[in-house]
């Protein structure tokens, strides 16, 4: 028996319903925007991400949060009270399901890349950020702050950060940068590279910094690696409770040991991309120029 013949279409009728299925393309993504925002800001969200859970936070959208990730609720204490939805590396997709969120926001790393193609085959709406370099943090409150409602509020805090960030310019320009170096952990070590909102930071506060020869944002080195390069200031934010001038003093022939130049800093207030990059930005400045470092814009307390 033979098979029906192929439909075929006058060419004109053809081209028209291939223009209609090209327009139908590239209207959807549009018309899920615009259906996102007239359903209004969302009421009930999953943050997996502690950056993105302290800029929420910091936005007063904290009513709005019903479940966090592990370290979110170690980090923020606002937020410790809510339930958990797993780990940055491990999260539960019940979990987050059990919540019921109209939002789900999060971090592409490989393993939350998988996580939202789950989330999205559950119907679930997701918003991913990705906060690496200093203005993509400012973009991530700024676009936070559109989607709950509170974009005065997210003008403000960029506005507050981008005066610190001219200021502490224009106090360190002119003086010569110190080779320096931000360790993130001990051991194994892991360093503040090239690219990082981190980075830009160190190069605004008037730092070389040295781990940015090893080219990635958050690299791995040997402690060969670190006597080598001979950093002059060495700024640690290891959690580790043994001190930190302890701990270098290992090494006394790393010229920041030598000069009494290692400074503990606290990774909370530090190495988070969220909503106090002018405070961080100070620390970072006070750190290597110390407390006299003349401002003309400081952050409000």
């Amino acid at each position: 028996m033979r098979g029906r013949p192929a439909l075929r279409l006058p060419p004109a009728l053809g081209a028209l319903l291939g223009r209609v299925a090209l327009a139908a393309a590239l209207l959807t993504p549009a018309l899920l925007a615009a259906a996102a925002a007239a359903a209004g800001p969302p009421r009930r969200i999953v943050s997996m991400n502690p950056s993105l859970t302290r800029i929420l936070v910091a936005l007063g959208a904290r009513d709005r949060l019903v479940g966090v990730d592990d370290f979110s609720a170690k980090a923020e204490p606002s937020v410790a009270s809510l339930p958990r939805v797993g780990g940055l590396y491990s999260p539960s997709l019940e979990s987050v399901a059990a919540l019921e969120p109209d939002l789900v926001v999060l971090v592409p790393t490989v393993e939350q890349r998988d996580f939202r193609a789950r989330l999205e085959e559950l119907g679930l709406p997701v918003l991913e950020l990705d906060p690496v370099s200093f203005d993509q943090v400012l973009e991530t409150i700024r676009t936070l702050g559109a989607r709950v409602g509170r974009e005065d509020t997210a003008r403000a805090r960029i506005a507050a950060i981008e005066r610190v960030r001219k200021s502490v310019r224009r106090a360190t320009a002119g003086r010569t940068p110190p080779r320096s170096v931000l360790v993130l952990q001990r051991e194994p070590l892991f360093l503040v590279g090239r690219g990082s909102f981190l980075d830009e930071m160190l190069a605004i506060a008037g730092a070389r910094n040295v781990g940015a020869e090893l080219a990635e944002p958050w690299p791995r080195a040997s402690m060969e690696w670190l006597v080598a390069a001979a950093p002059e200031v060495i700024l640690d934010s290891d959690s580790d409770p043994q001190p930190a001038v302890r701990f270098w003093s290992r090494w006394p022939s790393l010229p920041a040991v030598a000069r009494g130049r290692v400074v503990a800093l606290d990774a909370g207030d530090v190495t988070l991309p969220g909503p106090d990059l002018d405070r961080a930005l100070l620390r970072i400045a006070r750190a290597l120029h110390g407390d006299a470092l003349a401002l003309d814009s400081e952050p409000a307390p």
